[in-house]
């Protein structure tokens, strides 16, 4: 089994690369390591390997700094809430699924019956 959830978790890009993709200084990346912002995963090597949710986060951080005028911190805040609400997104999603079995169950009941 895939040790990755999906291919956007994979680490499969080098600092350059992924400084390209995101249009962003080398350093740039470095600091938001330093930060916490973004994590990588490292090679045996101890290279930095970016996945391409990570590229997006990027994206995103450039987005809510430059874009927005967010500082770092703010950019931090912004993105915890966007994590933050994905997630009650999904497991709303997963609450209207389990009601509309139920609601299934019970009117094919209340047919029989």
């Amino acid at each position: 089994m895939d040790a990755f959830r999906d291919v956007e978790d994979e680490p499969c890009y080098v600092i350059s690369i992924a400084a390209r993709m995101a249009e962003v200084h080398h350093q740039t990346l470095r600091y938001y390591e330093r930060v916490g912002l973004v994590v990588p995963l490292r090679s045996q090597g101890r290279h930095r390997l970016y996945s391409q949710r990570d590229v997006q986060k990027l994206r995103r951080i450039k987005a809510l700094t430059e874009g927005m005028g967010l500082n770092l911190a703010g950019a931090e805040v912004a993105l915890k809430l966007i994590d933050k609400i994905a997630a009650m997104e999904h497991e709303m999603k997963g609450i209207v699924k389990e009601l509309n079995t139920l609601r299934s169950q019970i009117n094919s009941e209340i047919q029989e019956g």
